[in-house]
């Protein structure tokens, strides 16, 4: 009943966010309500299911891959979306990271270095949106369309179970980021004004 209650409530709170963040042309804007600082003693750290463990562990990487992708996609194009959207996902790194450390999870990302992962799984996934996004400017948006695609379908999973009102607050404000990232991706593709 108490994980109905919160995802019906996440649900709620992503609905809302998600239409704030359609209404707006800068990619980054919904990240303002993401406050980091917010996650600091204002709910109790609750006990974590070991599949709430390994979301977090989960989340944590796929927000570096985001990052990582946008910054090489950035550096390569000097597309401003991409040098935008990457400092969106520094600061998703960091709330995943909050809550690693409030949780006493272990962090999966040992090296910080872009483009560096010692999940196989997560390099692998790295290396082919690389390879991809090197091809033009629009298999780059086509990336960031299937990056943001993919963090709004594990964040909703995430959602269906997860119950620590603190995780609920983080993934919830993660995933209007990522559909107002989506749509400024969206547009892009196959653009006539694609300016690097």
């Amino acid at each position: 009943m108490r994980q109905s209650k919160y995802f019906l409530l996440a649900t709620i709170f992503a609905l809302l966010f998600m239409f704030s963040a359609c209404q707006s042309e800068n990619p980054v804007t919904s990240d303002s309500i993401l406050k980091i600082s917010a996650l600091e003693g204002d709910v109790p750290p609750g006990q974590l299911s070991e599949e709430e463990r390994d979301g977090l562990i989960h989340m944590r990487l796929e927000e570096k891959v985001a990052r990582d992708v946008y910054i090489f996609l950035g550096d390569l194009y000097n597309n401003q979306k991409f040098l935008s959207i990457k400092l969106a996902e520094q600061r998703h790194m960091d709330a995943m990271a909050k809550l690693l450390t409030k949780y006493n999870v272990e962090d999966p990302v040992t090296d910080d270095t872009p483009g560096v992962f010692s999940d196989p799984v997560f390099q692998s996934l790295y290396d082919g949106f690389i390879l991809q996004g090197q091809i033009s400017l629009n298999e780059a948006f086509l990336v960031g369309k299937a990056i943001e695609e993919l963090d709004i379908i594990d964040l909703e999973y995430q959602l269906t179970f997860v119950d620590n009102p603190d995780i609920i607050k983080v993934y919830t404000s993660l995933l209007a980021a990522s559909e107002s990232h989506l749509a400024a991706f969206v547009k892009s593709i196959n653009s006539d004004n694609q300016i690097p």
